[in-house]
């Protein structure tokens, strides 16, 4: 079972949000071992230990052991790491507090991490780049979560830099948002203020937020599930306070925490069903099921608004620019399901990519569908075969066409007709974006049902609502 699917059936049968992290501290155990050999100490953290699973098993969605606390006792803590992850309940997922930052040791950590140790997540340092936290999605099923900021008050210069509205912390989040799926990549955000939350939530609503250090003196429980809650009420996993852990009746302690915050997130959830979200980005009701993926392409940079000459001579006030996509992988991922999501439905025998934008998209669909592919070429060679179709194929199959965007529909016609006049039926074309000029429906005159991932109305609107696209910007495209 994945780390998300654990999680949420987790979530689902303790109603709760909430994480206790299994750290062997001495000071945190409800009574304080004082001077004992390291024998004893390690037997008595193990009982503790013990004590506080049996405790929070049932009113707990996650467990969150600190790496660094079981390293400091030696060879007996790793041994005791091991005991503990192996005495927490199947059904209840492992975040394993790492914050790991080294590039040199990431594969082998995560071969220890997620083979040998079993656990289900990890937490990362992003400071090495995606390079780093490559090795860690090798695994699926496993996630990771990246460190974003902490609550530290001397990394303030550090996480704030260049100033408060361009934060360093936002350009991490950010960065990670491409590096993967949001079922592999979470964020960690360690801090006491809404604020911090709520840009953060405002720029990946989709992303699951490990909150850290969220208890201070004067913390307001409500303003920070508002500010850290996704469109539905969850997203966010809370951490038990640190001096919680030290109850000696910490399972009736958290019982009573996690009925205040489900009491909240009720309360909020109820007001988000008028769309008066605590979330300003998002409105539930309308929320685009492609999301995520409309975010990202357009924080990369494959979707610009301006005013650009198309090819056809046309000026519009927005510009598609796909290729970027195969240098993410991760979107590209996405992109290829969402056009899976439409291939399956559909009967063919062959997959044609249209060159060259589509063919690294009809490539990665034939090995993810195990479909053959073939592609028409665009210019005949004077010499070798000279053929007008590459790949092998028979006459008399059907062949499904892909191509990336639908303006004047002519590169995907031109294709089809190739694709025709060497024997093949062609039934359906399906691209990834449908600039909505008609096409559709000249395509359909001509015997082809045209199918798209995303229409350009749909993605502009979505961009819209999440405030990454401005009302002058909109009213531009609406009279275009």
């Amino acid at each position: 079972m994945s780390f998300f699917d654990k999680l949420n059936e987790a979530i689902a049968r303790n109603q709760s949000l909430l994480f206790l992290g299994l750290d062997p501290n001495p000071e945190m155990m409800p009574a304080h071992p004082g001077n004992t050999s390291p024998e004893a100490l390690i037997e008595q953290l193990w009982d503790w230990l013990q004590f506080a699973i049996a405790e929070t098993a049932d009113l707990v969605c996650a467990y969150k052991p600190t790496l660094g606390f079981y390293t400091a006792l030696g060879a007996p803590g790793l041994e005791l790491l091991q005991r503990t992850l192996v005495a927490i309940p199947e059904h209840i997922p492992v975040i394993l507090d790492a914050k790991h930052a080294d590039l040199n040791t990431s594969t082998l950590i995560a071969r220890t991490v997620f083979e040998e140790w079993q656990v289900d997540a990890i937490t990362l340092n992003p400071y090495a780049g995606q390079d780093q936290i490559a090795p860690f999605l090798m695994y699926p099923g496993k996630a990771a979560f990246v460190l974003c900021c902490t609550s530290n008050p001397a990394a303030i210069a550090l996480q704030t830099y260049p100033n408060a509205q361009e934060p360093l912390y936002v350009q991490v989040v950010q960065e990670a948002r491409s590096w993967g799926t949001p079922e592999q990549v979470g964020l960690e955000v360690g801090t006491t203020s809404p604020e911090v939350l709520r840009k953060i939530r405002a720029i990946a609503p989709e992303r699951l937020i490990l909150a850290r250090s969220i208890w201070a003196e004067d913390s307001d429980l409500a303003a920070l599930l508002a500010a850290g809650l996704s469109f539905e009420g969850d997203g966010l996993l809370i951490p038990v306070p640190q001096d919680l852990v030290s109850n000696k009746h910490l399972g009736r302690a958290i019982q009573s925490l996690s009925e205040e915050v489900n009491q909240i997130r009720v309360e909020l959830v109820g007001q988000a069903s008028n769309c008066d979200l605590w979330i300003p980005d998002v409105c539930p009701l309308d929320q685009h099921p492609h999301l995520d993926l409309i975010l990202q392409l357009y924080d990369i940079g494959c979707i610009l608004f301006g005013e650009f000459v198309q090819a056809s001579g046309a000026t519009f006030p927005y510009y598609i620019d796909l290729r970027k996509i195969i240098s993410n992988p991760q979107i590209f991922h996405q992109v290829l399901t969402a056009y899976a999501d439409i291939l399956q439905d559909l009967s063919f025998d062959r997959i044609a990519g249209i060159p060259y934008g589509s063919l690294p998209t009809a490539t990665g669909l034939s090995l993810r569908l195990n479909y053959p592919m073939i592609f028409p070429r665009k210019e005949v060679k004077a010499h070798g075969t000279r053929r007008v179709i590459e790949g092998n194929f028979q006459p008399g199959e059907t062949v499904v066409v892909v191509d990336d965007i639908l303006i004047s529909g002519k590169s995907a016609i031109e294709g089809a007709e190739k694709l025709k006049s060497a024997g093949l039926n062609v039934e359906d074309i399906v691209v990834f974006i449908d600039h909505e000029q008609g096409v559709k429906t000249r395509l359909q005159e001509q015997g082809y049902q045209a199918h798209s991932v995303l229409s350009i109305s749909e993605i502009t609107h979505t961009l819209h609502q999440a405030g990454r696209l401005t009302d002058q910007q909109l009213q531009a495209f609406v009279e275009h």
